[in-house]
Order: C-alpha cells, then sequence, then structure tokens
C-alpha cells in the first residue's frame, strides 16, 4: 500500500509544510497545502497563476497562466529591448509589469497583453527601457511629420486648401499613399506585429484593435487607388470613393502618442528604486595586500576588508575592524543624529560614514545587503497584483471580442438603415468603434496605482510587500502596538534605585548588570549602562538563564541573583515583596517599569526604569484616530505603568503583562469578533503574532525576519509610519477605484458615440481619427491620476 508524504511544498511561497498542521484547498481534484492563511488566499484568488508561475521557476520557461484568461491591456507597444542593443544583462529573468506569472529568460513582449517586458532584478541603470522611450519617440515624431501634411492634404478643402484640384484623382491617391505607408508600416510596425500576435494566440487585446481598424482604413483606400471600380457606389461621397490614408496615418501617430507617454510614466515609477540604488556608491576601496584598491562594488566579495574615508558611503553591509567614527544611518532610521560606531560594530551599506576613517569587513555583499532586499523587496511589490484587479480580468476575458462584435453590429446596422452613403458611414463607424475601445486603460488602471503607491511609500520608509497588503490595509479597523520601541525610545534609562536592608546601591547595580550583561533585553540594557555610567565594574556571570514569566537569573561568584517583576520573585519564593511593591507604585503611576532584584532569595532592590515616549508618537497617534482606527497597546509591563502611557497619549485600550504567546491569541480573539488587524512588532519575538494579523507590520531597520515576514516593513521604525501605511493604503485603493470608473465610464460612453449614438441629434458622426485620439487620452488620464500619488502626503 502506497504511503502518503506527511510533508508538502507550499505552492505560493515554496515553503516546506507538515500535512497535518497546514491550511489546504482543492483545485482540479488535487490538494494543495499552505503554510499560512496569507499563502492559501493568494492561491484561492488565482490558483491557475500561482501554480503557472511555480511552474516556469521550476523550469525556467515562459508561462501563461490561467489560459491567457487575464487583463487584456495596452502595453508601450516598443520594439523588444533585444532590437535595441542595450540591454545590459542578456541572462536577466524578465516579466510582464501587467501580468507578473509572465517571465522567460532575456527580454521579449508579453504573449498576453503584447508590453514589453522589464527586467525581474532591478538594475542602476535602466538603459533598456530607455531605449524603448527613445525608440517609440523616434517613431512618434516620424508619424508626426508624415501625417500633418497627409491630414492637410485630406482635409484641405474643409479650409479651402483644395490640394486635389491642382492634379488629378489619381495622383492625389498616390500622393497620399506615398504619406501614410511609411507611418503604417513603419512607425506603427510594433503595434501591428503585436496585434498579429493577439490573433494568433487568441489572446486579443488593445493592438489587436488598433490593427484591424488601422490596416483597413489602409487597405481599402489602397484598393480605392488600384482598383476604384470595384469599390460599390454605396461608399462614394462627391462621386467618387472616399479614402481613409488620413485615419490610417493619424490612427497610428495618436496611439504612438500614447505609447509614449505611457513608456514616460513607466521611467517615472520607477525613480523610487534608482534613488535607493543611488544610495549605495558605485566603487569601493579595497584593502590587500598591496594596499588600496578601488574596485567596483560588484567585485567585492563576502570577507573583504574595506576602507571607508570620512564623507564616504558604506559600500556594503559589514562589521567593523578598526577606527571609530560616526555613522549617518537617516536613509534607514530616518533619524537624523548619527550614531556612533567602534570595532565589533555592524553598519549597512548606503549609510554615510561622517567623522573618522573606518575598516570594515564585507558581511553582505550583491543581492544580501539591506538595501538591494529593500529595492528588490520594493520592484516586487511594483509588479505585484491586487485582488480588485479579479473584477478588470473577468470584464477584460470579453470585452475585445464584445468590441469587435459591436463594429460590425454598427456596419450591419448603417448599411441597412442609415443614410446615403450608407456602406461609407457604416464603415467609418465599424473602425471609429474599433479604434475607441481601450482595453489598456482597464489594464493599466491597477497596476499603474499600485506602482507608484509603492514606490510613493518607499521613498518614506514604508515598504508594501505586494499590492495584496494595500488592499486589505485599507481595511484595518484595528492597530495593535507595543509599547518599547513603538510608542517609546526603545532605550529605556535606570532613573531610580531604592534599596532594602543592608544593601548599597553601587553593589546591587553591579551584581545586576552581570547577569543582565547577557540579555539583549532593553531594560537589561539600560541596567548596564547605568553601571557603567557609574563607574562599577561589571563582572562575568555564570549559570545564566532565562525565567519564564518576564525575569533572569544568574550567579556572580557564589551570589544568587535573581531579577524580574514583583509575581516573578514571588513564584521563586522571595521575601519582603508587599514592601517593593508599595515603593513601585509611585514610579509606575509615572509610567516606568519597575524591576526587582533579589540577591540569595531575598529582596535586594528595586529599580524605576523610564523609557521616554518618542516625540513623534503624539501626531502619529493623532493621525491614526484621524483615519478611524482603534489603537490597542500590549506589553509586558506591569498594569500601572501600562495605564499611565495608555491615559498619557490617549490609548483606545491597553493589556498589560502580556507574553508573545498572549499578544498572538489576543490578536486571533480580535479577528473571531470581527476586526481586521494591523500588528505592530519587531518581526522576530512577535512572529506568531505578525502571522496571525491580516496585516503584519515589522517595526526596525527591514533587515532579515522583518522583511520576509511581516505584510510592511516600517524602515524607520517609527510610529509615524504606521499612519503613513495607512494613509498610503486608503489613498492607492481610492486612486484605483478612480482609474477604474474613468476606463469603465470612458468605453461604457464612447463606444456607443463611435457607433452612432449622436447622429439622429446631431447629424455627426464620430472620426476615427478623433477616436483614436479619445482612445490613447483615456490610457493617458488614467496614467496621470496614477501619478498623483507621487506627491500625496502620507502623515
Amino acid at each position: 500500500m502506497e504511503t502518503k508524504s506527511s510533508t508538502a511544498t507550499d505552492p505560493v511561497c515554496g515553503m516546506t509544510v507538515d500535512v497535518a498542521d497546514s491550511r489546504h484547498s482543492q483545485y482540479n481534484g488535487e490538494e494543495y497545502f499552505f503554510c499560512s492563511e496569507g499563502c492559501q488566499r493568494k492561491f484561492d484568488n488565482d490558483p491557475a497563476g500561482v501554480l503557472a508561475a511555480r511552474k516556469q521557476k521550476s523550469q525556467g520557461l515562459r508561462v501563461l497562466g490561467a489560459g491567457g484568461e487575464h487583463s487584456c491591456c495596452g502595453g508601450n507597444g516598443g520594439s523588444s529591448t533585444k532590437s535595441t542593443g542595450a540591454v545590459s544583462n542578456p541572462d536577466a529573468i524578465y516579466t510582464c509589469p501587467m501580468h507578473p506569472e509572465i517571465e522567460q529568460v532575456g527580454p521579449g513582449d508579453c504573449p498576453i497583453c503584447g508590453m514589453d517586458l522589464e527586467p525581474k532584478v532591478v538594475e542602476r541603470e535602466n538603459r533598456a527601457e530607455e531605449a524603448q522611450y527613445a525608440d517609440m519617440r523616434r517613431r512618434f515624431w516620424v508619424g508626426v511629420a508624415l501625417s500633418l501634411p497627409l491630414l492637410i492634404i485630406a482635409m484641405g478643402p474643409m479650409i479651402g486648401i483644395n490640394v486635389s484640384s491642382w492634379m488629378t484623382q489619381t495622383a492625389f491617391g498616390w500622393l497620399q499613399f506615398a504619406l501614410a505607408t511609411p507611418v503604417v508600416w513603419w512607425c506603427g510596425w510594433p503595434l501591428l506585429v503585436r496585434g498579429a500576435k493577439s490573433f494568433r494566440t487568441l489572446n486579443l487585446n488593445m493592438f489587436a484593435l488598433i490593427a484591424v481598424g488601422s490596416l483597413a482604413a489602409y487597405f481599402f483606400s489602397l484598393v480605392v487607388v488600384l482598383l476604384p471600380g470595384v469599390i460599390p457606389e454605396a461608399f462614394y461621397e462627391n462621386g467618387a470613393p472616399p479614402l481613409y490614408f488620413e485615419a490610417a496615418a493619424v490612427i497610428i501617430t495618436l496611439v504612438l502618442l500614447g505609447q509614449v507617454l505611457e513608456l514616460r510614466a513607466r521611467l517615472q515609477t520607477g525613480s523610487a528604486i534608482r534613488e535607493l540604488m543611488e544610495l549605495a556608491p558605485e566603487t569601493a576601496t579595497r584593502i590587500d595586500a598591496n594596499g588600496d584598491e578601488e574596485v567596483a562594488l560588484d567585485a567585492v566579495r563576502k570577507g573583504d576588508r574595506l576602507r571607508v574615508r570620512p564623507g564616504e558611503k558604506v559600500p556594503v553591509d559589514g562589521r567593523v575592524v578598526s577606527g571609530a567614527s560616526r555613522v549617518d544611518e537617516s536613509m534607514l532610521t530616518g533619524e537624523p543624529v548619527p550614531v556612533p560606531k567602534a570595532e565589533g560594530d555592524e553598519i549597512t551599506g548606503g549609510t554615510l560614514n561622517q567623522t573618522g576613517a573606518l575598516v570594515m569587513e564585507a558581511v553582505g555583499v550583491g543581492g544580501d545587503t539591506v538595501l538591494n532586499r529593500i529595492v528588490q523587496m520594493v520592484a516586487d511589490a511594483q509588479r505585484s497584483r491586487a485582488p480588485i484587479q479579479q473584477l478588470v480580468d473577468v470584464v477584460a476575458r470579453y470585452f475585445v471580442p464584445a468590441v469587435i462584435a459591436s463594429a460590425i453590429v454598427a456596419f450591419i446596422g448603417w448599411a441597412v438603415w442609415g443614410p446615403e452613403p450608407q456602406l461609407a458611414h457604416a464603415f467609418v463607424a465599424a473602425v471609429a468603434v474599433l479604434i475607441i475601445a481601450c482595453p489598456c486603460a482597464l489594464g493599466l488602471a491597477t497596476p499603474m496605482s499600485v506602482m507608484v503607491g509603492v514606490g510613493r511609500g518607499a521613498k518614506d520608509g514604508v515598504l508594501i510587500k505586494n499590492a495584496e497588503v494595500l488592499e486589505v490595509m485599507e481595511k484595518v479597523d484595528t492597530i495593535v502596538v507595543d509599547k518599547t520601541g513603538t510608542l517609546t525610545q526603545g532605550r529605556p534609562e535606570v532613573t531610580h534605585v531604592e534599596t532594602f536592608g543592608d544593601w548599597r546601591t553601587a553593589d546591587v547595580l553591579e551584581l545586576a548588570a552581570a547577569v543582565e550583561a547577557q540579555s539583549e533585553h532593553p531594560l537589561a540594557q539600560a541596567v548596564v549602562r547605568r553601571a557603567k555610567g557609574d563607574d562599577l565594574k561589571v563582572a562575568e556571570a555564570t549559570n545564566f538563564e532565562s525565567v519564564t514569566g518576564g525575569g533572569v537569573s544568574g550567579r556572580v561568584d557564589h551570589t544568587k541573583v535573581l531579577i524580574g517583576n514583583a509575581d516573578l520573585l514571588a513564584d521563586q519564593g522571595v521575601s519582603d515583596i508587599d514592601l517593593g511593591r508599595q515603593n513601585a507604585r509611585a514610579h509606575q503611576a509615572e509610567g516606568a517599569t519597575v524591576v526587582f532584584v533579589a540577591i540569595d532569595g531575598k529582596l535586594a532592590a528595586t529599580m524605576a526604569i523610564a523609557d521616554p515616549i518618542k516625540e513623534s508618537t503624539p501626531a502619529a497617534l493623532q493621525t491614526l484616530h484621524e483615519l478611524g482606527l482603534k489603537v490597542v497597546m500590549l506589553t509586558g509591563d506591569a498594569e500601572a505603568t501600562a495605564e499611565a502611557v495608555a491615559k498619557k497619549l490617549g490609548i483606545d485600550e491597553f493589556h498589560a503583562g502580556v507574553s508573545p504567546t498572549d499578544k498572538h491569541e489576543f490578536i486571533r480573539q480580535l479577528k473571531r469578533d470581527g476586526k481586521i488587524v494591523a500588528m505592530c512588532g519587531d518581526g522576530i519575538n512577535d512572529a506568531p503574532a505578525l502571522a496571525e494579523a491580516n496585516v503584519g507590520i515589522a517595526m526596525g531597520t527591514g533587515t532579515g525576519v522583518a522583511i520576509e515576514s511581516a505584510g510592511v516593513t516600517l524602515v524607520g521604525g517609527d510610529l509615524r509610519g504606521v499612519a503613513a501605511a495607512g494613509s498610503l493604503s486608503r489613498k492607492t485603493m481610492r486612486n484605483i477605484r478612480q482609474n477604474l470608473f474613468f476606463a469603465f465610464f470612458y468605453n461604457a460612453l464612447g463606444i456607443p458615440v463611435a457607433a452612432g449614438l449622436l447622429y439622429p441629434v446631431f447629424g455627426m458622426l464620430l472620426s476615427p481619427m478623433i477616436a483614436a485620439a479619445a482612445m490613447s487620452m483615456s490610457s493617458v488620464s488614467v496614467i496621470a491620476n496614477s501619478l498623483r500619488l507621487r506627491t500625496a502626503r502620507l502623515s
């Protein structure tokens, strides 16, 4: 009998999970297992796309997810990057901005929407996209140079310039042919190629409509020039068959204008990433046997020793080997005060060395640096899909076939019931319907807002993991925060020591600091700093142990030291605890944390430790309240301390004496009560709570676990970032809805007008040229609206 494996691979993130304890879903008769609710939700939203992307990653091949059932959007339509010769890494993985499941080695175009693929790994220089933009701009201006005289020649009689009277009708037709042909076949060639491909793959998109409309006008006119006798008289205007060369050329030129503007906007949306990448220097000074050598940054290897002079940027992540200086880390923390650095301290690539010379050992290089991980996180988030995009996918699946059907109906209607010349009116109406319809506006509506919004957040140190987080964050109604390091500065200081019995303050501090020196807790470090500040000797403790319940213990020489809260010491049988409790209440009422110190089983002292509230915290809390969010503080501190801080800051709800396990259960209960919860933590100790929350927000420098585990990483570790994330999500989602309204409203109005809705009232039939201009402007309006997010105020 076959034994079923006890483990499985999560198809979303690739993690190995235990089948017995993991979430699961079924698709096409197979069962899939997930590490978290987030991965399961992402799979359920688009199982075919997820499985296609996973298959591609395992095989290294380009894929088409979900049978091509994705938004049929317009792309930049330019020539592929391969033709420009501007590809810096021909082996790089490229992906479609509108369809992230499409990936391939090397440049090309998307088989779904026809858009040029872009490198998945961000590079400092954007040569490929800049070359595409230059090529498309060149084609546009050639189109303008030829279309403008063509338009004057064709439309001249309306403004008193009747060129046709100066030459024969045949010569007049050949002149228009000569001007229109380069526009259609050279300027518009990238558009036509993509249109042909869309028919071949049955992924009908914007380029299919452009190709059909412009080529129909061009070839009809060509038949008029070559074989005018075969044109039915129902087409005739003023006794002769009409020419539509100018319509074909102007349609192509106006579409190219839209593509130029779109490409330019894409370059602008990448500005946030380029600004981040420019924080790192291009070279580093490597120390070898021959002395100092200046090398390119990508030549630095792990373990290399590098020299960082005053005024230079730190090239990569590393550890100080020798020297002392102050380093400006504002690019990471947002704090303007430089941080002292000495031997053994860690430094981050992209930060600025100020006063002294340092020798460092490279620890994180290339893609392993904090800065590179942040850059790639922003790039991945910009390409991710929001769940709201599913609505667009459903509409887009049927959009182009419906437009083609509408064009056919419009042609038949005008040919049967329209005024003379019936076929001429029918032809113009059908071409106008094809051209005015704009699936690209639908396709761009969500991705453009996501790209700009994620980039805007990155500039303020708010790193969004993917578009789904933006959508969920908008719905959050409860923010759960820790006290230490989030509301407070995270650098507590011992403000008062009360001793009992015969113990002196200095003796207690020496013993307590010896034990606390082995702990990384902020309160422990406060005790150590106080001892060193008082020039006391800090011995080395033995038998150090972290005690469950909120404390530590150890031995200094032959003396047993126990440090923790009152309940812990009482549980350990320490005497005279009630005396210490009475002393603690006054300090706790002022918001201080009180630590109890027992030596050899007897209470020796209480220490009041205060952690000042950050100056930015009150304003950030006010912003969160203005957004309608409820703020809940969870802390391991005593009830009196927590109450004092909550009252001072106007916190809506607080819970004291909470352990990491309690935080996880508390958030789970909030979700059971119907709340949408965002949890702020450091990404390590609070990992269970971060994973359980609808949105996990990692406070800190965005390193390691924080970037990987949280939906939002706040580089500066400041509560202002939480307010900025909430504001960003709301403004981005509002922008997306505005874009979708523009796109749907435009098509709902534009197609009937192009079909002749206004003719019975105004006697006006929309020209295909006007339809082309309207189509291009619909995309531009979506792009322009999205770009407004670049200047949005987040806090």
